[in-house]
């Protein structure tokens, strides 16, 4: 038995890194049937026991266990909607990529991210790319969207990974932890990647003329490691983020502006929609919340999969 890092998912294998040597692995039948709802038990990032098959040629086995994991962020799965999908697992922070156009990144799409990175501990910075593709007007709205994270607590950074802008903030917040990007397909998770490790080579696509989305250049999540101790795991493109298994009364907790005041309402069920003295509706009314962020909230609270 040993026990490995699992670096890459294609669905029915997996590349689990143990001592420096890759190993195939497939999962043991058993594994598939302990109650896990998520349409891949094993996710990348899994710390794994696993058997050797010392009758194959290549190096190849059998993963037996997944050991507790850290953390992991989900997904609906895009095929089966009463199921979710393990994006990854065991991450220190994740990178989300966002672009103002080219592919247009919504904030309900930001927040509904967020709160399902809050939801499981996992520390988010908010990447605004393609800074160099912006007239000023656009750069303006960048700041006034990055202004209203910053207010909340999140971390913002403003780059161009093809201009290599600020390409080293990112590899610093990077130094010593698995970090994870996500976002759009288009927004340029593959050309940032190529720009902090450029022998990776990675493979990237011009967007869509018709619908200005990006085409799927990955099409499975992957670790890297890099120097500095760097661990990255690139992720497939996502075109809507659904949040799950998430209680009404339970969504509000996971906006951090709202978790200060909401001691302050007169009810302590609050749920922040029409009720009388709700310190969160005096503190939107007050400017204190930004609309775009409470909008998302109601679109979470009435379950709306018409999101972005």
């Amino acid at each position: 038995m040993k026990k490995g890092l699992v670096y890459r998912s294609t669905g029915s294998w997996y590349t689990v890194e143990c001592e420096g040597v890759f190993y195939a692995c497939r999962i043991k039948g058993k594994l598939r049937l302990k109650g896990i709802k998520s349409t891949n038990p094993v996710a990348v990032g899994d710390w794994v026991i696993f058997e050797v098959d010392t009758l194959a040629v290549e190096p190849e086995g059998t993963i037996v266990e997944i050991l507790e994991r850290q953390n992991y962020i989900v997904r609906k799965s895009v095929n089966l909607s009463k199921q979710t999908h393990i994006i990854a697992s065991n991450i220190d922070q994740v990178f989300l990529l966002i672009t103002l156009h080219n592919p247009p990144t919504y904030p309900a799409f930001i927040d509904r991210f967020l709160v399902t990175a809050e939801a499981y501990q996992i520390p988010s910075i908010l990447v605004f790319n393609k800074l160099d593709t912006y007239v000023p007007e656009q750069k303006q709205e960048i700041n006034d969207l990055a202004a209203i994270y910053n207010a909340i607590g999140y971390k913002t950074l403003k780059i161009s990974a093809t201009e290599r802008t600020n390409i080293a903030s990112v590899e610093l917040m990077m130094k010593n932890k698995v970090s994870m990007f996500s976002g759009h397909s288009g927004v340029g998770k593959s050309t940032l990647i190529n720009a902090i490790a450029p022998d990776l080579n990675l493979k990237t696509a011009a967007l869509s003329d018709q619908h200005q989305q990006g085409t799927h250049t990955t099409t499975f999540a992957e670790m890297f490691a890099l120097p500095k101790r760097m661990k990255l795991i690139d992720t497939p493109g996502i075109k809507g983020f659904g949040v799950v298994d998430m209680k009404p009364e339970e969504i509000g907790n996971y906006f951090p502006e709202f978790a200060s005041l909401k001691s302050k309402c007169k009810f302590h069920n609050c749920l922040h929609q029409s009720e009388p003295h709700c310190a969160i509706l005096q503190a939107l009314d007050a400017g204190g919340i930004a609309p775009t962020r409470y909008q998302s909230y109601l679109q979470m609270m009435e379950n709306d999969t018409t999101y972005r």
